[in-house]
């Protein structure tokens, strides 16, 4: 038993060692192919840098705004792929297209009408689409266009209503801040209705406390350009005693505005059971879009365009379900991204590969195209190589098995010293290790070897040993 198991063993060590040889040839053969593909493969990855840094910033306007809520809902869509949103505070619009300018975000919520079309191009901002509408809502407190009451005339009982923008004058009106843009709406606006902010008393009161200052009668009016999704259009929206103020000159307006158009509020949209609002009110509404950098990742921008439609695809107060995200009213040109995500297709691969995996076969299919047209003539080389290698450890044998002939045929060499070195290159023959395919080579030395020593002792005049 103790035999069989010995060479059982022995034919295993064997096997193993000829397979682990094969293996060896194999990848020394294949190394060369492996190591250029290897490095077309790593250059053109160090190049595309297809993989996205994990750390984006958007500019999301002031806290508690419609900018914010969305903003929010961008960092839980992006936070499933792995990407964390960092959310950047701003007074509103301006501010966050300055931020986009200086650098300090990567994608940002801009109103239409705030860019500078020719110079925000030239500095590489584009856009991922339009997203929703933001209405010009002008809140006031009716009571404050009743004229003084005098003494002796009967108080007025119709509730008078803000039809034109002339109406403000000598009123209180809020024009939010700043950073939001509004001021320089309604600048515009109060223009082309023959009237100056000088005309009015303003203020520039964040939306929360104007609208708490509408509420206490300390402001006679309020505008904001906003979502409806906005707390502050919500609340003033249900709150006794402010009404929301129809402009009848959308169409002329949105005529010379070309970023402005007109919009309905039906009625009953806000509240149906109180039919809130009472009749469709006519709006004025700016697009907001999705700017972004020319240089932020592409990844990054594929990934927010997609989370757009996602988050902007339904219907809303002002559109129908698909009206956005859209391209048609961009005022900058709009990034392949966005308008691959908004108009064309999705590849397959996206429904069936996580994220990493779907960017990083986008971005390099090509390379491996390429590199599979350019490997596979190159792989013809393998097979060679491999059959070399494997007979070169039998072949270079023959050059000390002809040694020994050519001392032989001088005659001046010692027989019993050839005899030896022929014993010496059989043993060595004897442990060379081939696949079966080339075994008749290994046998073909083995026999030349066995040749030349017949051919040694005929000479001697000895017979040969069995």
């Amino acid at each position: 038993m103790s035999a069989l198991h010995t060479s059982v063993a022995r034919q295993v060590k064997q096997t193993l060692h000829l397979w682990l040889q094969s293996l060896r040839d194999m990848l020394a053969s294949a190394g060369p192919v492996a190591v250029l593909a290897f490095a077309l493969v790593a250059g053109a990855y160090w190049w595309l840098d297809p993989q996205p840094p994990r750390t984006v910033t958007l500019a999301t306007g002031p806290a508690g705004s419609a900018y914010a809520a969305f903003g929010q809902r961008y960092a839980q869509a992006l936070a499933r792929e792995g990407i964390q949103v960092k959310l950047l505070t701003t007074e509103g619009t301006v501010g966050n297209l300055q931020a986009l300018r200086e650098g300090r975000a990567d994608v940002a919520f801009v109103r239409g009408g705030s860019v500078d079309m020719a110079q925000d191009a030239d500095m590489g901002i584009m856009s991922l689409g339009a997203l929703f509408y933001e209405p010009v809502w002008l809140f006031y407190r009716p009571t404050a266009l009743q004229p003084p009451h005098k003494p002796g005339q009967p108080k007025a009982t119709e509730v008078p209503r803000l039809h034109a923008l002339s109406q403000l004058r000598g009123l209180r009106l809020n024009v939010d801040q700043d950073g939001s843009g509004v001021p320089d709406l309604m600048r515009r606006l109060l223009d082309a209705n023959g009237l100056s902010l000088d005309a009015l008393t303003t203020r520039h009161l964040p939306p929360h406390d104007a609208a708490e200052a509408l509420r206490a009668g300390k402001l006679d009016a309020l505008v904001l350009v906003t979502a409806p999704e906005s707390p502050v259009v919500q609340r003033l929206l249900r709150e006794p005693g402010i009404a929301l103020a129809e402009l009848p000159h959308g169409d002329a307006l949105s005529r010379r505005f070309p970023f402005l158009q007109t919009v309905d509020l039906p009625r009953g949209m806000v509240d149906l059971a109180r039919d809130l609002p009472p009749q469709d009110i006519d709006l004025m509404a700016a697009t907001t879009a999705l700017l972004t950098q020319e240089d932020t990742h592409p990844a990054l921008r594929q990934l927010f365009a997609q989370a757009a439609q996602q988050i902007h695809g339904g219907a809303g107060w002002f559109n129908g379900a698909r009206d956005f995200p859209n391209t048609r009213t961009s005022e900058l040109p709009v990034s392949p991204e966005g308008d691959r995500a908004i108009n064309g297709t999705p590849p397959f691969w996206q429904r069936y590969l996580p994220f990493w995996a779907s960017n990083l076969l986008e971005r390099m299919w090509l390379v491996i195209g390429g590199l599979i047209v350019l490997l596979l003539p190159l792989s013809r080389v393998v097979p060679p190589l491999y059959t070399y290698r494997v007979r070169q450890r039998v072949f270079r044998w023959y050059a000390r098995l002809r040694e020994v002939e050519t001392r032989m045929d001088e005659g001046d060499a010692d027989s019993t010293a050839l005899l030896n070195e022929l014993d010496e290159l059989d043993r060595v023959a004897s442990q060379i290790t081939v696949p079966l395919a080339h075994a008749d080579e290994l046998y073909a030395l083995r026999s030349n070897i066995e040749k030349t020593r017949r051919r040694l002792l005929a000479r001697k005049g000895r017979a040969p040993q069995p």
